[in-house]
């Protein structure tokens, strides 16, 4: 029980559903707010942890994913952002010595962004300690239970790309 001076828990997504509404509703409001948790878990990890952000991180991810690096369009496409939002990450970054911008010799306008050595070492030790965080925070589920709830979303998410408008 709550006193009434004690502070009210955290809302959530999922706070906004009610016993009688749509099954469905409520699933989907459910996996929002664990994707949610989660998702504040990390972010405030790679801040405490390594002083960066988890924008910060998905591009040193993406350009980890890609040695000889990637222009600036691909990295906006791939990250689901605006271009200046990219260049503003880019900039941090070049700043600090992680990634480098490369001249692209076939469109003299663009640049090519790829990790510095410094940028690799950076991010493999993020990346080690990213994973054992998420390991962390999927804990409470067994072996058996991540299969399952793989098989289970792959599944949904089978239905929900065939049932695109």
């Amino acid at each position: 029980m709550l006193h009434a001076d004690a502070p009210a828990p955290p809302a959530d997504r999922e706070t906004i559903a009610r016993s009688d509404d749509h099954r469905a509703l409520r699933i989907w409001l459910r996996m929002l707010t664990c994707t949610h948790l989660i998702e504040q878990r990390v972010r405030s990890r790679l801040r405490d942890r390594f002083g960066t952000t988890l924008p910060r991180f998905d591009l040193m991810a993406q350009l980890e994913r890609h040695p000889g690096g990637l222009k600036m369009n691909a990295l906006s496409r791939l990250m689901m952002v605006t271009g200046g939002n990219i260049t503003s990450i880019v900039d941090q970054l070049v700043k600090e010595g992680l990634v480098e911008r490369l001249a692209e010799p076939a469109d003299r306008r663009a640049y090519r962004i790829r990790l510095t050595r410094a940028g690799e070492r950076a991010f493999a030790e993020m990346a080690r300690e990213h994973e054992q965080w998420v390991v962390e925070l999927l804990g409470g589920l067994a072996r058996r239970e991540h299969d399952e709830l793989l098989r289970l979303l792959a599944k949904l998410k089978a239905h929900a790309m065939e049932t695109e408008s």
